[in-house]
């Protein structure tokens, strides 16, 4: 469902629905909808906003994939200094806190090349891509 609703975003012009606007389109019920969404937001790849009629919109951009990108990085963070307390606790001449240390290694590069790479790819984001004569959208040149 959680697809289905991201998809159904995406494939809108104004990049935002709201919960009764996608029910009504993707054809289920509200709380699917608010199960769905939930999920998406807690991984920052859909946010919320008021309209002005007071309804909660929800919104895809260029700039959430970013943050969702940074989002996944930060929570790697999170998992090497859980894995360097555990090497701290286990001592650090025990094979296991030897795998716990690997494993921060390991996912502290992966952190730091995905930071890297999304702030170098973010331009992306905001480029239109250019179009062929008939009208579908082709890689920019410098981009793919």
């Amino acid at each position: 469902m959680s697809a289905r609703v991201l998809t159904c975003l995406f494939t809108t012009d104004a990049g935002s629905l709201t919960a009764s606007q996608l029910a009504q389109r993707l054809q289920v019920s509200p709380a699917s909808i608010s199960k769905a969404i939930a999920f998406l937001e807690s991984q920052s790849l859909v946010r919320r906003e008021r309209d002005e009629r007071r309804r909660d919109r929800y919104i895809v951009d260029d700039e959430l994939f970013y943050q969702a990108t940074i989002a996944s990085a930060r929570a790697n963070d999170q998992l090497v200094e859980t894995a360097r307390q555990g090497v701290a606790v286990l001592g650090s001449h025990t094979p296991a806190a030897a795998r716990l240390e690997n494993i921060a290694r390991f996912l502290d590069f992966i952190s730091e090349s995905i930071t890297r790479a999304a702030e170098q790819a973010r331009e992306v984001l905001h480029t239109k891509p250019e179009t062929s004569p008939n009208g579908t959208a082709q890689p920019s040149p410098d981009h793919g």
